[in-house]
Formats: C-alpha cells, structure tokens, sequence
C-alpha cells in the first residue's frame, strides 16, 4: 500500500503543524501544569476548520476526508494530547453521529454550530457500572407525553462540563439489554441536568472530565437520535471512529516523545561523546522508528477504510490497539534515554508518558480492542 498525499492533504498537515507550533507548543506545559481547559485554543481551531473537518460544508463542516482529519489530529497531539482529544470528540463521536443519524433538523440546529466551532460536544456512554460493559445502562429515559424524562449518573465525560451539547445514552428498554438503549442530544442548561464531580488525572490534564447528574431531565422526542433503541449501534459506530482519532492522538504522542527523545540523545554527552554513538541507545531508537512507521500506517489505513467501506471496525480497533501500546512504549522509552532529567518536568516527555496511557483505556480499552479484533477475523476467516 502506497500513500501519496493530495495537495490539499499536505496542505491541512502543515496548517495544522503551524498552528501547533506556534499557538499550542508554547503553553502545552502550563496548560497540563495548571489543569486548565483551552478555551481559546479550541475556539481558534473552529475557526481554522479542525472542529467538523468530515462534515460537509452544506453543515459548517470543512467537507475533508478522514486522511486528513487524522493528519491535522497527529499534528495537534504532538504538542498537545489534551487539546487533541477535546479535538477529536468533538469531531468523532458529537459530529460524527449527529451526521449520519440525525434528522435534518437536528443536523441544522445542532451540528452546524458544532462542524463550526461555534459551540462544544460531549459524548456520553459510560457510567459508574457501565465501562467495558457499555450496555449495561443504568440510566434510564422514560417517555412522558412528548418527553423522555431521564435520571442517572454518567462519568468520565470529556468536555462534560464545558460543552454545549451532549450525545447521552440512556435504557429506553432495559428488558431488552444493550438492545433496549437510546441515543438522545441534551443541550447544557436544560432543567435537570447538573454537572459533577471534575476528575484530576494523571494525564491529559488540560481536558475536562466530568460527571454528570441527571434528575428529571426532560428532553423533547424530536431530540431522539436515530431511532428509539438504536442507541448503543449508533454509540458502537460513534466509538469506532472515535478509535480512529485515539489512534492519531496516540502516534502523535509517540512521534513527539520520539523526536525529542532523538534530538536529546544527539546533545547529551557521557564518556565523552554523545550517547547517539551508543549501541543500547541506536537500537532503541530504532525499534521505536520501526513501530511508529507501522502505527502510522495502520492509522492511515484506519482513516481510509472509514471513508470506503461500510465497516471499519476492525481497521479501527486495530489501529487504536497497535498504536495505544506504542505511544506508552515510546514514552517510556524517550524518559529512559533521558536518564534522570527524563523524570523531571524540565523536559516534555514526562507529560507525554502520563499522556500516552490513557490512549489504552478510552474509547475501548486495549483488552476490547483484542476482543473486536478477534470477533471479526473470526467471522471472516471460515
């Protein structure tokens, strides 16, 4: 397989590695230090079109492919994984789902403004009981009159508490298991919907991750999305592509941890040279090269397969899995070849280790990813 990259390709890579650079890099460590939401940062890639990058234009979407929206989230991830995650569930798992099962009412009022930039998503699945066992939904929406009135408790939202906008998942059905769940589009301030507890991390600090109580929430039937129990398929097609965007956000982390890590070992001298003349350091460089081509390249898979075929499960499971692993191998790696200024904050490859970990339990955890990987190649091979 051979990937060569349209000019407009290369020229959303590099718009995003520019803006990066010069907007991101600069306070990515005070941002993760400081535990503080980049709001400003998020507004200005609405602005430049990173907010809805697959959606098209006729929504306020930038009209790309998934190539590209994966070549402009690596780019972002390098300097900061914090802003490339809020990046990319906005993009993946709020736009994303709103597009292809939303009404076109839904799709004016709600994803227009999200593909924009102008407002924030969350997505909404997992609760305190309900985490690798996504199905198992305690929360519950009940149809009263034109409403469904939901109760129960969601955790470990990104952007819970600083979104506009919310895909929530909640039984409609419990009798009928994951069978019986329904996806609804809740907007903040609704009466009934509060905000929780803020968890405090070890990485990604500069993302939000919230709690949300919710008490009588009355959401009107016409914010249903796609049809009443279809809730957790939309959810299952929302993370798999929302697996795609891990896995950028991962290879990003993995790239950065690398490229300082070279960069260090070409400056750092012991016994009287640089500790790149030394064997143990080549040959960690190199298998860290190795793996990241063949992350690289499972991504790019990953991001076509979404856009040319009607299943993509498995490219994106294996994506995620491959790459996870290595963004906390590389990481690991490049504070090794530090040495002890590794462990410090003085340099970025510490945050990139607290980073890189939580790219193996998000989205599907590296054990979920192994049971899809496995469920499909099973059906496939007879």
């Amino acid at each position: 397989m051979q990937f060569e990259f349209t000019e407009e390709q290369k020229m959303i890579q590099d718009a995003a590695r520019d803006f990066a650079q010069k907007e991101i890099g600069p306070v990515a460590a005070q941002l993760d230090e400081e535990e503080k939401f980049p709001a400003e940062i998020i507004k200005k890639l609405g602005q430049l079109g990173f907010m809805g990058m697959t959606i098209p234009t006729q929504y306020g979407g930038a009209g790309y492919d998934t190539l590209s929206y994966v070549l402009a989230l690596v780019e972002i991830a390098k300097k900061c994984a914090s802003t490339a995650i809020i990046m990319s569930v906005n993009n993946s798992l709020v736009c994303y789902p709103i597009f292809e099962f939303g009404t076109d009412e839904q799709k004016k009022k709600y994803l227009t403004p999200l593909a924009q930039g102008q407002k924030l998503g969350a997505f909404s699945l997992t609760e305190p009981n309900a985490g690798s066992d996504a199905g198992n939904q305690q929360t519950t929406a009940v149809l009263d009159g034109d409403s469904y009135v939901i109760n129960g408790t969601k955790i470990f939202v990104t952007s819970g508490n600083m979104a506009d906008v919310l895909i929530i998942c909640a039984a409609t059905d419990k009798s009928k298991g994951a069978k019986g769940i329904t996806a609804f589009i809740v907007e903040k301030g609704w009466n009934g919907f509060k905000v929780g507890s803020l968890e405090h991390k070890l990485g990604i600090r500069a993302s939000s991750t919230a709690e949300l109580v919710l008490t009588d929430l009355r959401v009107p039937k016409e914010n249903v999305l796609g049809n009443v129990n279809d809730g957790f398929k939309i959810a299952l097609k929302a993370l798999d592509g929302g697996r795609i965007g891990v896995a950028a956000q991962a290879l990003g982390i993995a790239e950065a941890a690398f490229e300082t890590a070279v960069r260090y070992s070409k400056q750092r001298q012991q016994f009287g040279k640089a500790i790149s003349e030394f064997q143990a350091i080549q040959w960690m460089i190199a298998e860290m090269a190795v793996n990241i081509e063949a992350a690289r390249l499972l991504v790019y898979k990953a991001a076509i397969a979404k856009d040319t075929q009607k299943y993509f499960s498995k490219e994106a499971a294996m994506a995620k899995l491959f790459a996870s692993e290595l963004a906390t191998r590389c990481a690991s790696d490049a504070i090794q070849i530090h040495g002890g200024y590794g462990y410090t904050r003085e340099y970025p490859v510490e945050r990139h280790y607290r980073d890189a970990k939580i790219t193996q339990i998000y989205e599907g955890t590296s054990e979920v990813q192994k049971m899809v990987i496995a469920a499909t190649v099973l059906r496939e091979i007879v």
